[in-house]
């Protein structure tokens, strides 16, 4: 499975992509409205971005603004977020109202997202201190150095393959607020190299008081990941919790029956599971009728040698 499409929303709006340079100018919705979308083209761009979030500011008035999604950059293959990164750095006071921001929301057809060039992007929470939501698509190059932020709320990393260090990052960093955290680990084929002890900090809960859903998905480790979860202190105060789209076997399935009850969560998400239809009825089962257990289909994939197992989101 690849990215298909763009982000539809965004704290809550609707995204609405900022029109582009050869575009017809046509009425634009109110600045609080919708979240914008600003892009370029990654291939052959007429604009560059930093030129169309340039003209974005010209035109709307960004102190009502609310949320933002950065599109395609110009060649995201192989040149950075970093200007990008600077250019919303130093429009920070120009965007007192922003809650919300998404860095790379790009499509398999503009940039795979194993391809997508990222940076150090700790500089964007830290510039806007109200941001409730955060953000990013791509691991190539990705930093998040540990940081405090006493207002973020959600934090999302998607991702084909997660440095260590950017999860190692995360886990150190100080979020009392954070209620929604949604890592995507990906495979070690395009440079995942999490292993289970890396999430400890993130599993104790210690620095999460307020964690609510949790998500640990998209990843080749998906079964040591379930065993570590199994154990996990911060499962105790989650509403839902996310292990999808990665290699959950029987083993896996058999580590979350013999952990911690799970019955208090109003969800749990396997999805894309390669566990056994015995394995995925145990699971069912022990769940109860009142959870939703997301994804809890027999698996179509007949894959019983580890090496056969995937990830849903690789390249």
């Amino acid at each position: 499975m690849t990215i298909g499409g763009h982000l539809e929303e965004l704290y809550g709006l609707p995204a609405f992509t900022f029109p582009g340079p050869g575009e017809t100018p046509r009425e634009l919705p109110g600045p609080e409205a919708v979240a914008w979308r600003i892009t370029a083209d990654t291939y052959d761009a007429e604009e560059q971005w930093t030129e169309a979030f340039a003209r974005f500011c010209s035109a709307v008035d960004t102190t009502r603004v609310r949320a933002l999604v950065v599109g395609a950059w110009e060649d995201a293959y192989e040149r950075s977020s970093a200007g990008i990164v600077e250019a919303l750095v130093a429009a920070r006071d120009r965007l007192p109202g922003l809650r919300a921001l998404f860095l790379g929301d790009m499509h398999f057809e503009e940039c795979e997202i194993s391809w997508i060039t990222q940076t150090d992007v700790t500089p964007l929470p830290a510039a806007f201190p109200d941001l409730e939501e955060f953000g990013v698509r791509g691991g190539q190059g990705l930093a998040f150095p540990a940081l405090r932020h006493d207002k973020l709320r959600k934090l999302v990393v998607e991702s084909g393959g997660l440095p260590v260090d950017v999860v190692r990052g995360a886990g150190a960093s100080e979020l009392p607020a954070l209620e929604h955290l949604d890592l995507w680990l990906g495979t070690s084929w395009y440079g995942a190299d999490t292993e289970a002890a890396d999430l400890e900090p993130i599993l104790s809960g210690a620095r999460l008081p307020r964690l609510r859903h949790l998500a640990l998905r998209n990843s080749d480790i998906q079964d040591e990941i379930a065993a570590a979860v199994a154990a996990a202190p911060v499962v105790a105060g989650l509403d839902s919790l996310d292990l999808s789209m990665g290699t959950l076997s029987d083993d896996g399935g058999a580590a979350l029956l013999s952990g911690q009850p799970l019955t208090h969560l109003r969800a749990l998400d396997l999805g894309h599971h390669f566990m056994s239809e015995e394995m995925t009825r145990r699971v069912r089962e022990a769940l109860g009728p009142h959870i939703p257990a997301l994804g809890l289909t027999p698996a179509r994939r007949r894959a019983h040698r580890p090496e056969d197992r995937y990830v849903a989101v690789g390249e």
